[in-house]
């Protein structure tokens, strides 16, 4: 496990296993929103695909994404393993309405500099929205991705729970 994507559905709980891995590991640790999000009013990074592709390149790193249809088989074509938190949305929406309201309510500093709002939460691009309705979608992308035989030779943990996830955590 060397260049590891974690993936899974919004609210899943992806940054908070990349980071832990990297630091556990000693990978070095790319949280794929902040690498994305650059600016104002969620700005995209105009060089988004070259710094993708500038940190796919190196021997060791830990990404927290599926990644964006733009850089997505590029991080899958490099990747070693995959750890999939594969977990229902009776687990992830009580994550993702905690972590927004959390905040929205504390006014956190995001990626860019940008914040959730109370205006924000109207939106079909705020988080919990998005969690609920692209979670289906997103299982069965994945799903594609993990039998696409491209793919093949990446190592697929699937985590269908939490409880899993943390299992096979402590074990390392």
């Amino acid at each position: 496990m060397e260049r590891i994507l974690v993936v899974g559905v919004t609210g899943a709980g992806k940054s908070t296993l990349a980071r832990t891995l990297g630091g556990r590991l000693g990978l070095p640790y790319v949280e794929m929103d902040a690498l994305y999000f650059t600016g104002p009013d969620w700005a995209a990074n105009e060089d988004f695909s070259g710094e993708v592709a500038r940190f796919a390149a190196g021997p060791r790193w830990v990404v927290d994404s599926l990644g964006r249809p733009e850089v997505r088989d590029l991080l899958w074509d490099r990747a070693d393993t995959v750890m999939w938190l594969d977990y229902p949305r009776r687990v992830v929406m009580p994550r993702v309405l905690r972590r927004s309201l959390r905040r929205t309510i504390t006014r956190e500093v995001l990626f860019g500099g940008n914040r959730e709002t109370w205006a924000g939460w109207l939106s079909r691009e705020h988080p919990a929205w998005w969690a609920w309705s692209q979670h289906r979608d997103r299982r069965r992308d994945i799903g594609g991705l993990v039998r696409d035989r491209r793919f093949a030779p990446l190592e697929t943990l699937r985590f269908p729970h939490p409880r899993e996830t943390a299992d096979w955590l402590a074990s390392l």
